[in-house]
């Protein structure tokens, strides 16, 4: 891991140690909204279906900050980064690390139960060749509700002008998530769909995406393990099917 990487999760471990006494100093003057901050390491960084550091562990985190605005509507910011790696031997592209950052607004509509998220996801790659177009931008919404026995909530993500150049993308998403109160167990899983209109600059055709994993709490961490897939066929460039795990912490 290079010294950049190192960099960035030592800031993301400290943002995560310093951030609980931010938030108390913050609770004492009365300082509006929440901040919370976040680190993990997974086995292999998948997005959508598609590895982003050739076969090697990830370290991740970021933070972020809520404030409510009037009762049911809540504004949100963060940060959020990862390793990558897209040529064997980060670097090669000058790409070495992924950057997000995001804001939105969320909130229930009325009693019904049903949840509402809308905002934007800036991904960004610093150091990236300019010439790449890695950087790109999506809009998003998403409605959820939950049954007791499971919550569901349907996405969709929409880009302008999608990685690599690749045109104007979208990504539905219907997602799952079943809480085993009696194991302390959660089952989740997804299918979504990467629409893609420059099949030839992204690098893969449109494809459909399948996720299913078990989450478990303890201590604090969260752990959980993943099964990853797509219709793309196998070709060994990570577009395959993976098993991935990861363990992660919230502040």
């Amino acid at each position: 891991m290079n010294r950049l990487v190192k960099s960035i999760g030592t800031a993301i471990l400290a943002t995560g140690v310093l951030l609980p006494f931010g938030a108390s100093a913050a609770e004492k003057s009365k300082f509006p909204g929440t901040f919370s901050a976040n680190i993990g390491l997974v086995s292999e960084y998948y997005f959508r279906g598609i590895s982003q550091n050739d076969d090697a562990p990830a370290l991740q985190g970021g933070f972020d900050y809520e404030i409510s605005l009037s009762k049911p509507v809540t504004a949100y910011i963060g940060v959020w980064g990862s390793n990558v790696d897209f040529n064997e031997g980060a670097g090669v592209d000058g790409a070495s690390i992924e950057i997000d950052y995001y804001g939105g607004l969320k909130g229930n509509i009325g009693d019904s139960g049903i949840g509402w998220d809308v905002g934007f996801i800036y991904y960004s790659y610093p150091g990236a060749a300019s010439n790449l177009n890695y950087d790109f931008i999506e809009a998003q919404a998403a409605l959820s509700y939950d049954f007791g026995i499971a919550a569901v909530t349907a996405s969709i993500n929409w880009s302008p002008e999608n990685f690599g150049d690749s045109g104007t993308a979208t990504y539905p998403k219907l997602a799952i998530n079943v809480p085993m109160s009696k194991t302390g167990l959660t089952l989740s899983g997804y299918v979504a769909r990467q629409n893609i209109e420059n099949n030839t600059a992204f690098g893969s055709p449109d494809y459909t995406e399948y996720n299913l994993s078990i989450g478990y709490s303890l201590a604090g961490f969260d752990m959980s393990v993943a099964y990853s897939d797509t219709s793309i066929s196998p070709s060994g460039d990570g577009k395959e099917e993976a098993v991935l795990f990861s363990v992660s912490r919230s502040f």
